[in-house]
């Protein structure tokens, strides 16, 4: 299948990028440089341009079966690089007639809140993170509210939602804080399984132990 990536340079999208290539999937990635580690290969284009250019993310969307939302930011950039992608990446598919989209959330937004250690919900949230979760947050909004074919994919601890035996393996690191314990890898094959499996269409399901 044909597949737009966009957060190719990230973790995730590092291993989205090898593991749809090597299932034989053609991938046109939105990266900031060709320097992006990301391997050669015959099906692989890199695509130079900026998230927040809808000309660049139109011509990445374009003709495409399925296009893969891996986005990420630094802790302090407070322009919400997730939500502004997003909705620019949501305009561009509805423009050009393409409809799955799979979409990484990656601090679980929404009703997770509830579910994490008071001195997250009370103090590191609202105040120190504060813009990151409200990134995160609207993000989910957005896509919800596209009329997409989608998938939002939360990898935390405190999400109550489907889980399978399938991504509960190879934890790479103990609970602690806010530390992810779905590792990296099982996150880019669950969303790349979502190209095909529409199992969660129109959910979001947590992939934690």
């Amino acid at each position: 299948m044909k597949l737009a990536l966009f957060g190719a340079s990230g973790k995730v999208g590092r291993n989205l990028t090898r593991q749809a290539l090597d299932a034989g999937h053609e991938v046109t990635a939105l990266v900031r440089s060709l320097k992006a580690d990301l391997p050669e290969h015959p099906n692989l284009t890199l695509v130079v341009g900026d998230v927040l250019n809808p000309e660049d993310v139109a011509n990445v969307v374009d003709a495409k079966d399925a296009v893969l939302v891996a986005l990420g930011a630094p802790l302090g950039n407070k322009e919400g690089i997730r939500t502004k992608g997003t909705a620019i990446i949501v305009k561009a598919m509805k423009e050009v007639a393409v409809e799955r989209l799979i979409c990484l959330s990656g601090f679980g937004a929404g009703e997770s809140r509830g579910a994490l250690p008071w001195l997250y919900r009370f103090l590191i949230m609202p105040l120190i993170l504060r813009h990151v979760y409200a990134d995160h947050e609207q993000q989910e909004v957005l896509v919800k509210q596209s009329a997409l074919d989608w998938t939002l994919v939360r990898p935390t601890n405190y999400v109550e939602g489907p889980q399978t035996n399938d991504y509960r393996i190879d934890f790479k690191a103990v609970e602690k804080g806010m530390t992810f314990k779905i590792s990296y890898a099982n996150v880019a094959h669950f969303m790349l399984s979502q190209v095909r499996d529409r199992t969660f269409l129109h959910a979001a399901p947590s992939l934690s132990s």
